[in-house]
């Protein structure tokens, strides 16, 4: 058997074991990456260990080291509760500013998952209280996480663009931005018309109340005009007053507009742009933000740098190309590519796209090569196929929506609900996304 297939049988394993047992796939994939690179390929420890990317895993320490501080000092329950302050109290819209805020968390550099679980409680809340459809609501979390999943600066992006470039592709951050915002806004407005949106359009409320709902403050202490916290970030304001803006919010947000500047026009590093902007912060509110470096998505570290360093070992083997020229032989490159979008929505649905992107992209390699399709729109399309299954109540974001449901729907019947949307995702969702960036030979 030939180092490519024990790869191939090795990487199998690997996403099997992940999604079957409680263990970080990332710690999986260093004990896969030793056992293969040594025993099938004959390389020595620290050629194995040079596979792992220190600009990708400074860029992920940064950015969630920065959000863990947005999230302490109050400026993620701002955000929140200014969007729904600004809907005016429209029922109809507040799903959209649920997906709208959780797009804007992840684009800034929180974790899809973590994004998820700030917002999830606080949409679902909303849904159980104003009679909106669970499922829609639910839905649109997931959709806005992944909508602003792929940004220059959130973990998505930075892994794919990060992948394209050490594979000799041309960069193109904004192109699966985009089109992943674009394919992810489609999704949730076909939601919004089927799961009752339009009943939504003539239902108000006070947007104060709203806002204070959105900021997690329990209705009963509202009405005693109580100042409670709101989930342990800072405090907020008895109803029917405005909450102020402190200085440490307004330097959060500008730091992140500097980030995401030096990032996209001076061509710098964002991981050090980000744990600079991230240290500062800290060092302004030193008492505040000491525990802010626990909240750095330790778990997402150790998997991205896990999972390149067995993806470096599926390279060296040749597993990449493999698999990219059998896709390529079947007739059509175009076939190849659907093949391929089907592969990672599939395997996505069980297992962490995070993981995933590192190993698909490559294999995309041998298709590129043969010509007729774009590069930048056939790994848009593999990034999108891979993510937006990310509703399976089997991945972190869907399981935590699961988790959140209001009151007025069962468990076994929300779970259902999440299970029959994402079965035709998976199977409806590459063929579409294929047909439109793929099949067109743009």
């Amino acid at each position: 058997m030939g180092p490519e297939w024990v790869a191939i049988i090795a990487l199998v394993a690997l996403f099997v074991a992940g999604t079957l047992l409680p263990i970080n796939m990332g710690a999986l994939a260093y004990v896969a990456a030793w056992l293969v690179g040594m025993f099938a390929l004959d390389l020595s420890e620290k050629e194995i260990l040079a596979g792992v990317s220190a600009d990708l895993i400074l860029t992920l320490i940064g950015v969630t080291y920065l959000f863990a501080i947005a999230r302490n000092n109050g400026t993620v329950d701002l955000i929140v509760s200014s969007a729904v302050r600004a809907v005016g109290g429209r029922v109809a819209l507040i799903p959209w500013v649920m997906f709208g805020v959780t797009a804007l968390l992840t684009a800034m550099g929180a974790a899809s998952p973590a994004a998820c679980a700030i917002i999830g409680p606080v949409a679902l809340g909303f849904a159980g209280r104003y009679k909106i459809n669970p499922l829609m609501m639910g839905m649109f979390v997931v959709h806005g996480a992944q909508g602003g999943g792929f940004s220059p600066i959130s973990i998505y992006g930075t892994i794919t663009n990060s992948v394209m470039a050490d594979a000799g592709l041309p960069a193109s951050e904004m192109t699966v931005f985009v089109t992943s915002l674009v394919v992810n806004l489609i999704m949730a407005t076909i939601l919004f018309f089927v799961l009752g949106g339009r009943a939504l359009m003539s239902m108000r409320l006070d947007p104060d109340e709203a806002a204070s709902a959105a900021a997690g403050v329990p209705e009963s202490l509202n009405e005693g005009g109580v100042t409670v916290p709101a989930r342990g970030y800072g405090t907020v304001a008895p109803t029917g007053t405005k909450p102020g803006i402190r200085t440490e919010q307004v330097l959060t947000l500008a730091a992140f507009v500097i980030v995401a500047a030096v990032a996209l026009f001076f061509d710098k590093n964002i991981g050090f742009a980000s744990i600079t902007a991230a240290t500062v912060l800290a060092a302004l509110s030193p008492s505040q933000h000491k525990e802010a470096i626990r909240q750095i998505a330790w778990p997402t570290v150790l998997l991205v740098a896990g999972v390149s360093t067995y993806a470096t070992i599926l390279n060296t083997a040749g597993s990449p190309e493999f698999v990219g020229n059998w896709a390529a032989g079947l007739g059509a490159v175009a076939i190849g590519a659907l093949v391929l979008c089907y592969v990672g929505g599939v395997v996505s649905a069980f297992a962490s796209s995070t993981a995933l992107l590192p190993i698909i992209i490559p294999i995309s390699v041998p298709l590129i090569a043969e010509g007729g399709i774009s590069a930048a729109l056939f790994i848009s399309a593999l990034a999108i196929s891979s993510t937006i299954v990310d509703v399976s109540p089997f991945s972190t974001n869907g399981a935590l929506m699961l988790a959140n449901r209001p009151e007025s729907i069962t468990e076994e019947r929300y779970y259902k609900q999440i299970l029959g949307y994402s079965v035709i995702v998976v199977l409806v969702g590459p063929l579409l996304v294929w047909t439109a960036l793929v099949l067109p030979g743009w």
